[in-house]
């Protein structure tokens, strides 16, 4: 099972977006970015992810879990883009932000630090575990 971090704008599509979904969970829609599909192609039913609430807040706020692999975007005109489905599996007792993970011995090489712009992207075990911590949850 791998690890990943979804962002999404919360004035768009924020974490209580998801939770309403309930068990059936959301198509994570509207990436438009190769390195970001080509990170949901290879994710599989039961990999779980990190809930990023990017413009505002900059902050990891819940997990998440793939309950759909990658499949067409319903809200794209052209074949090339794909999402997957995720629902909500948890919150953070405490968000985590960007500003925090930037400081956090052990993220110093995470995607997040170094690309903050990728909107979905690889989580490695370790930084899993940290972040975790970090939330207030178990890893």
């Amino acid at each position: 099972m791998k690890q990943w971090l979804l962002k999404s704008e919360p004035d768009e599509f924020g974490w209580h977006h998801l939770t309403a979904k309930g068990a059936a969970g959301e198509e994570w829609t509207g990436v438009r970015n190769y390195q970001a599909r080509n990170n949901m192609r290879a994710m599989k039913v039961g990999d779980l992810g990190f809930f990023y609430h990017s413009n505002i807040g900059k902050e990891i706020v819940g997990i998440v879990e793939v309950c759909r692999e990658s499949a067409p975007d319903s809200t794209a005109d052209d074949p090339r883009w794909d999402c997957v489905r995720v629902r909500a599996v948890r919150p953070f007792k405490r968000a985590v932000t960007l500003e925090q993970c930037k400081v956090e011995p052990g993220l110093e090489a995470m995607v997040l630090v170094k690309n903050s712009r990728l909107s979905v992207q690889p989580v490695t075990t370790e930084e899993w575990r940290i972040l975790c911590r970090m939330g207030g949850v178990e890893p």
